[in-house]
């Protein structure tokens, strides 16, 4: 297939270049000028995709690191990073805010663009390690040493673009995709993008992908391991699920298999403009009961809230389950900034009066004794069993979650640790039916595209 048109939409043009190198300098320069006036012993150098002209068009973050010597002290380090980058952003007319990984960085906007400034240690290799972020600078210098075939980047761009629109694109939480490290990776390991694909469609489990043959591979146990070439005991594909692995597989298959004019279809959005008349018809015919939970959000960072969300869905669907109320299907989303919504599709919402309490085996008479003479009457045996019907406490799944999200019993559950008091005081709980006539959730393309990935799950995977 030829690739002309589609890296035309893609490669970033000459003018968007040499703007983005334009404000990616004069920070650098802005920094690196005010630190030799203030006597801050630090080199503000441009990582990342920027820095190694891997970068999609109109996907241009600039990622600016602020190198601090090793005999830095850590709060020295975040004091001064926080500093420089501060009076950068105020240089270049930016709007920053902090943001918490590792360690306090910054994130402004300027001129349109995205910028970090992180603090870090200006390591060598990764035996100097001290903080997470420092081995992203040996990164840049890998690729910009090994990737230097502009054709091969050209190749880097298509497996960011193809994994983007499969939605398997991303090393964060919230996806579990695949890293731009780690694109870049294969593309060294396997040279091209359909060579990539090719070798992904007969991936197996624990798969090893070792570009400087350290053969440190029995150290992993995840479904891909890319052992880090310039950090031996590290993972790159520690942070990919086997979810999005076998995602990206089973569209590298379907992609091979298509004709060409298919094939383009990949590197697009599917334009999916999805209507509440219709998802409600679909909930419908699913003949399940839908219960949505809606709150509202602590002002934390996308990379804690989304671990915190998981975290408290799955609690929630899984005391469903230990009450009886068989879930179908559950997941939830969020806007990052005010909402958040739980969803849990059923098989069972509502119970019966009672339900069967079981006691101990017949052959245990002191067990025996002990169950007969707390119930009384009301115990009988099935097979060599004593038992009792017990009435339920809650006879449907809203009435549950209701009691759950109470004060005195949200202890049932595990909460994520910032989640726990707006929970139980903004919480709004609905059936789909009643959240979907909303004005505000009929307006709301990203939750309406995500109800229409949750009833029709893998529609990115294939065109």
């Amino acid at each position: 297939m030829n690739y002309k048109e589609i890296l035309n939409e893609i490669k970033p043009t000459d003018p968007e270049i040499r703007e983005v190198h334009e404000i990616a300098d004069k920070s650098i320069n802005y920094i690196n000028k005010i630190a030799k006036k203030e006597n801050i012993n630090v080199e503000a150098i441009l990582v990342g995709s920027i820095a190694k002209g891997t970068w999609l068009s109109g996907n241009s973050d600039i990622d600016i690191f602020i190198n601090f010597p090793l005999e830095a002290d850590k709060d020295y380090l975040k004091e001064k990073g926080l500093y420089l980058g501060y009076k950068c952003s105020e240089y270049m007319k930016g709007e920053a805010e902090e943001h918490y990984a590792s360690h306090p960085y910054l994130t402004t906007c300027i001129e349109g663009y995205d910028i970090d400034f992180v603090p870090c240690y200006k390591i060598i290799n990764a035996n100097q390690l001290k903080s997470a972020v420092d081995r992203t600078v040996l990164h840049t210098k890998y690729i910009q040493t090994h990737l230097k075939d502009e054709k091969q980047k050209d190749e880097v761009l298509l497996l960011k673009k193809f994994m983007n629109e499969i939605g398997t694109y991303g090393s964060e939480f919230k996806v579990g995709g695949f890293a731009g490290y780690l694109c870049e990776m294969l593309i060294l390991r396997y040279n091209t993008f359909e060579k990539t694909l090719k070798a992904a469609s007969n991936w197996k489990n624990k798969t090893v992908i070792d570009l400087e043959n350290y053969k440190t591979n029995k150290l992993f146990k995840d479904p891909l391991i890319a052992i880090d070439p310039t950090d031996k005991n590290r993972n790159v594909g520690a942070a990919l699920t086997k979810q999005r692995m076998s995602e990206f597989i089973i569209a590298s298959r379907n992609y091979l298999d298509s004709e060409d004019d298919k094939k383009i279809k990949f590197f697009h959005i599917i334009d999916k403009k999805p209507q509440c008349k219709n998802m409600f018809k679909q909930f419908k015919d699913r003949d399940t009961k839908t219960l949505t939970l809606s709150f509202d959000i602590p002002d934390v960072p996308a990379d804690s809230l989304h671990p915190q969300l998981k975290k408290t869905q799955q609690s929630i669907s899984e005391k469903l389950e230990d009450n009886d109320f068989s879930v179908f299907k559950s997941d939830y989303w969020t806007d990052e900034e005010n909402k958040a919504i739980f969803i849990f599709e059923l098989n069972v919402y509502k119970q019966n009066k009672y339900y069967i309490h079981e006691g101990p085996k017949i052959w245990d008479k002191k067990a025996c004794d002990q169950f007969i003479a707390s119930h009384c009457e009301d115990y009988y045996i099935i097979e060599d069993m004593l038992v009792l019907n017990k009435e339920r406490h809650y006879t449907t799944a809203k009435k549950f979650i209701k009691n759950v999200l109470t004060q005195e019993n949200i202890h049932i559950i595990k909460v994520g640790k910032n989640l726990n008091d707006l929970l139980i005081n903004t919480c709004e709980l609905n059936k789909i039916k009643k959240l979907l006539k909303k004005e505000k959730i009929q307006e709301n393309n990203g939750f309406l595209n995500f109800l229409d990935d949750f009833l029709n799950p893998g529609q990115l995977l294939k065109r």
